[in-house]
């Protein structure tokens, strides 16, 4: 699809780019100054030399010149071309709070294999290996996660980021991650119902009675936000492409989700449940 993309160029909005596509102007390929000074104002030499700018560097692998030039709710069309070289992304902390708090768990997912680190054992190998990516996905990740990562860690992630909040809600998908996955018929298994404030109790409950159950458990529910947000993410793509005149065409199929390496302990979900249910929460 990013070939197919205009919006990233300084003065093409997307009524332009439809304009565009309209007069036969489908790719990077098909331009031509004198189509666009139909649909267009603007100078269409400065406009060509930047397709030929966005050319060089989709040779060079290079993600953030388009992420950078184009909105959160847009930055699906780069995804195809880069999905190689991305991975998704989920942490999970001792709280919301990115200044108090610390993380206790991250889990990647490339699409192939499963990483997690967890705080006191390997988590200091976080920063090396997310520098294998050029990509990042998550879900409100700008907001969250990666904030909280680049604090607590004192560095800068330089890939490419694509936050499927701003995607998901362009379509109509609000109500969190969970809620989003229901919406598109994804559920969790043994882990339906658990969230990010019962994910701190589990890690809780691990630290005060070295309950590796618990600790699996949230493992188990961290690895199973980064698998979601695959099917999430060509799902989106997907449904985003049926705006376009290329619905059909660039489609791409859903992938299989994989076997978690780690199962939810159904005990350890049920007694931290009981012990919510008798504060009310």
């Amino acid at each position: 699809m990013l070939t197919h993309t205009f919006v990233h160029i300084p003065g093409i909005g997307l009524k332009t780019e439809k304009r565009l596509w309209r007069a036969g102007v489908f790719t990077w390929r098909d331009w031509e100054s004198e189509k666009y000074s139909m649909v267009a104002r603007g100078d269409s030499g400065s406009l060509n030399a930047y397709l030929e700018e966005s050319w060089d560097f989709l040779q060079r692998r290079d993600p953030t010149f388009f992420s950078k030039r184009m909105s959160a709710g847009l930055q699906w069309r780069f995804f195809p071309e880069f999905r190689d070289e991305t991975v998704y992304l989920d942490i999970e902390t001792t709280g919301l709070s990115n200044w108090e708090n610390e993380i206790t768990t991250i889990a990647l997912y490339d699409g192939k294999s499963v990483y997690y680190y967890i705080n006191g054992e390997n988590l200091e190998q976080f920063p090396e290996d997310i520098l294998r990516y050029s990509v990042v996905v998550t879900y409100n990740g700008r907001s969250f996660d990666i904030p909280f990562i680049e604090r607590y860690f004192h560095i800068h992630i330089p890939c490419a980021h694509i936050d499927l909040r701003y995607i998901l809600h362009s379509l109509g998908l609000k109500g969190g991650l969970k809620g989003c996955e229901r919406a598109l018929g994804l559920h969790r298994g043994d882990l339906e119902g658990v969230d990010g404030y019962f994910a701190v109790l589990l890690w809780q409950e691990y630290m005060r009675r070295q309950n590796v159950k618990a600790l699996e458990t949230l493992l188990a529910y961290n690895i199973a936000d980064v698998m979601s947000l695959e099917t999430l993410m060509i799902t989106a793509f997907n449904l985003k492409l049926k705006e376009t005149p290329f619905a059909g065409l660039l489609d791409m199929e859903k992938p299989r989700m994989p076997e978690n390496p780690f199962a939810a302990d159904k005990d350890t979900i049920f007694r931290i449940r009981n012990y919510l249910t008798k504060r009310g929460i």
